[in-house]
């Protein structure tokens, strides 16, 4: 094995190792002989290490099981065994036969990055500020990732092979991660935790390769969700991709047969889930069912059975999220809990109570902010939108340059042909949503304002409050103005002071973004307020209003002065709706030369907002963009932007 192939560090073993009955060999029983001659010493470690290499293999392994978890990417539950008639995938419907299903499983959130933060750390990446994706956030060094109280306790841990954990430093906290990270290559009888991650689902693998012509599902058969418009690029990208999910089941049955093959079966617990949902348009990226709901099949072998909550081939109904694995694995492998994770153990000994509903957020994806929270239950799903004036379906350039049904999708709306529930996704979005999942699984049909459900939805706004309150939810921070609150410190640690009063700023940001001018005069009071977070929540609030916050003007005018770049940025787009188009332009041209990454793409946003909602000539934005270099994400609006022709819509 080259080294350049494979990032691997020592592995952390326990200093002993447990013989049948008890007997334990090591530092603490060679103790016991140090008075021995040196000829006895001798013996004692001779003998020791010959019965140490003739145990049986399983000799250690015996008292604790391994953990085989194989994931996938971007896929919702598109499966046989979870009811998807378009679906053919006869490994995994095996493996549901012989394990658990889970009803409910959810990512915490929908894009990648942020939801392997989730499951690395055992909390919840707005806990940490690592919401965004591709964030680079750092976290307290006391913070240990689960591989490494894994590692701790004596268990081999391979991930095979990608990482993308979101966080400062690129941490390496495997044994092994690379293409070739294989469980086989543990000490002998050392039990083992091995991820092996496949990407055949991924939305990159969404269009088909050029030349592909034949399909398992005509695509002119493809039943498509009602979201979608019946265009020819979305059938083909269907059809394409329940082909790649048939991929992907035969390396997971080719997985599961080398388990087998290694004589470890039945000593191994084997997990199976996806990254999140998706991959097909409002999937990936979306904080409803599409996007969060994954499938997560649990099979334990007969010598572990007695651990399975249900008879194999069972539903298990109760919530659980990604926060909750960490938690699980380690009350599965006797491996204590660190106080610091916030997810419950959903299996094993030390199993929770269950949860009554899960914790959902997005932040930034891609180069696009859209502050969304969300909890879901059983039954319902309520939503939060803190950025209602933004869409669901902003240009993100990956998707648009690699799913050829998402630029289609895209221009059947602008040229009208996508009936209501299929334009909703590129307007807009209200203040809250609201839906019950069992009458309206595509979550079409918002609630919120149904007295009929009410009482529901207010116990669930309560809840989600009470979820951000208690985690101390970073996410109502722009990420702009992370390092210099932090001033120093994690952004984590910021949060946890009494210097970011969250029950404060999250009632605020709630009046905030609810289009209702009654609270135009708190905004313009607040508008002077000394805390910086309350002040951009207040210019926020007044851009959502629109026309509606003319009162506001002069007060929104003298924050164009203000320190804090993504306050200027906000009330700058904010006066665009009162006439000021000159003085927004020349304060976002600023930002965009001057201010760190993240107040950039703010400040590209609102560029882009002032030309959407026809207060200022699309010329006039590239003019200010043009012949300036942008680091990465933040080069991508430039470039779709200075794309556009100057009669774009």
């Amino acid at each position: 094995m080259h080294p350049r192939n494979i990032i691997r560090q020592e592995p952390v073993v326990p200093i002993s190792r447990s013989l049948p009955g008890g007997f334990t060999f090591g530092r603490r029983v060679a103790g016991h002989f140090r008075g021995l001659p040196p000829l006895g010493c001798l013996l004692f470690h001779g003998i020791a290490i010959c019965l140490l290499f003739l145990l049986p293999r399983y000799a250690t392994a015996a008292d604790r099981p391994n953990i085989l978890w194989i994931t996938s990417e971007d896929n919702s539950p598109y499966l046989g065994c979870y009811g998807d008639a378009q679906a053919r995938t006869p490994h995994l419907d095996q493996l549901a036969a012989d394990g658990i299903r889970y009803r409910n499983a959810f990512a915490n959130a929908p894009v990648c990055s942020s939801a392997r933060t989730t499951l690395i750390t055992g909390m919840y990446a707005t806990s940490l500020g690592v919401q965004h994706h591709r964030s680079r956030v750092a976290i307290p060094a006391g913070f240990k990732l689960y591989p490494e109280h894994l590692r701790a306790a004596g268990y081999y841990t391979t991930n095979n092979v990608k990482l993308d954990l979101n966080l400062a430093g690129e941490p390496q906290p495997f044994d092994e991660t690379s293409n070739r990270a294989h469980y086989r290559n543990r000490a002998r009888d050392q039990p083992f935790f091995a991820i092996f991650n496949y990407t055949t689902s991924h939305e990159g693998q969404v269009a088909p390769k050029d030349g592909k012509s034949s399909f398992r599902i005509p695509p002119e058969k493809i039943l498509l969700p009602p979201y979608h418009p019946d265009t020819p690029e979305l059938r083909r990208d269907w059809a394409n991709y329940y082909d790649q999910m048939t991929l992907l089941d035969a390396q997971v049955g080719e997985r599961l047969a080398e388990l087998e093959r290694e004589g470890v079966a039945e000593d191994t617990i084997v997990f199976y889930c996806s990254d999140h949902g998706g991959a097909l348009p409002r999937g990936k990226r979306n904080i409803h069912d599409s996007g969060t709901r994954v499938p997560l099949i649990v099979r334990f072998p007969a010598k572990w059975r007695h651990l399975a909550p249900a008879p194999a081939g069972a539903w298990v109904d109760q919530p659980v999220s990604f926060v909750d694995l960490p938690a699980t694995f380690f009350s599965l492998l006797g491996v204590p809990l660190p106080e610091h994770y916030e997810g419950r153990a959903f299996l094993g000994t030390r199993q929770a109570p269950p949860r009554a509903h899960v914790f959902l957020y997005r932040g930034r994806m891609d180069e696009r902010y859209d502050t969304v929270r969300a909890v879901r239950d059983r039954g319902f799903r309520y939503v939060r939108n803190y950025s209602p004036h933004r869409p669901w379906g902003q240009h993100y350039s990956y998707p648009f340059q690699v799913m050829p049904g998402m630029g289609s999708w895209y221009a059947a709306f602008e040229a009208g042909r996508t009936n209501p529930d299929q334009s909703r996704y590129w307007r807009p979005k209200p203040s809250e949503e609201f839906y019950l999942i069992a009458e309206d699984p595509y979550e079409l049909h918002n609630l919120a304002g149904d007295p009929a459900h009410a009482t529901a939805r207010d116990a669930l706004r309560r809840t989600l409050r009470a979820e951000i309150i208690a985690t101390r939810d970073t996410g109502f921070i722009p990420e702009g103005m992370f390092d210099r609150l932090a001033a120093g410190r994690t952004i984590h640690d910021y949060a946890q002071s009494a210097a970011y009063p969250i029950e404060r700023i999250v009632d605020f940001a709630d009046r905030a973004t609810a289009r209702d001018p009654a609270f135009l005069p708190e905004l313009r009071r607040a508008l002077e307020d000394p805390h910086p977070i309350i002040r951009y929540w207040a210019a926020t609030g007044c851009l959502i209003l629109g026309a509606r916050a003319a009162p506001a003007k002069a007060d929104l005018q003298a924050r164009l002065g203000d320190e804090w770049a993504d306050v200027r940025t906000v009330a700058a787009e904010a006066l665009g709706y009162h006439g000021e188009a000159g003085a927004a332009l020349a304060t976002l041209a600023t930002i965009v030369k001057e201010g760190n990454l993240y107040e950039q793409l703010a400040a590209q946003s609102a560029l882009e907002g002032l030309w959407r909602q026809g207060q200022v000539p699309l010329e006039r934005v590239q003019g200010v963009l043009r012949g300036l270099k942008f680091a990465e994400p933040a080069d991508r609006i430039p470039r779709y932007l200075l794309g556009l022709s100057a009669v774009a819509p």
